[in-house]
């Protein structure tokens, strides 16, 4: 599956479910799971409120990546 489509959007984080998962909102109220790679990362700790970026599968919109701050996005 190297041609996966994936869906970028902006979420909002609502609540901190562990270390690297939380419940956030997008911006049409859809909830999701959102959850970062690296854990143990500075970036891991996500505050609520906090704007982020999320990679979908268009396959299960109930749950997102949430990307690397980058150059590129201003949260």
């Amino acid at each position: 599956m190297q041609n996966c489509e994936q869906i970028v959007l902006d979420a909002w984080i609502e609540d901190v479910i562990e270390d690297s998962v939380f419940r956030a909102r997008l911006a049409n109220g859809h909830r999701i799971v959102a959850w970062m790679r690296d854990s143990k990362s500075k970036a891991a700790r996500k505050q609520v409120g906090e704007a982020v970026r999320v990679r979908m599968s268009p396959y299960d919109m109930s749950k997102g990546m949430i990307l690397e701050e980058g150059s590129d996005h201003e949260g």
